[in-house]
């Protein structure tokens, strides 16, 4: 989870939670998402994507709305 998640009610941190993140080809839509968690995560919004394909798939994030849209995510 990313830290403005965590950060629900002040001096509180919750339990370890797990989120399952999932498309039908687990790239396009699952590689936006995780990306976009990255940067709210603290990775650069121009190198979420870049993050992404290097930990999780090659091809994730996989056209060019999907990368715009993780690029301009933070900012929104």
């Amino acid at each position: 989870m990313t830290r403005r998640m965590r950060s629900g009610r002040p001096g509180t941190e919750p339990e370890a939670e797990r989120v399952e993140i999932a498309c039908e080809g687990g790239r396009g839509r699952t590689g936006t998402a995780l990306a976009c968690i990255a940067a709210l995560d603290g990775v650069s919004s121009v190198d979420a994507v870049t993050f992404v394909r290097r930990h999780y798939d090659q091809r994730a994030v996989e056209t060019l709305w999907q990368r715009r849209y993780v690029r301009h995510y933070v900012w929104a």
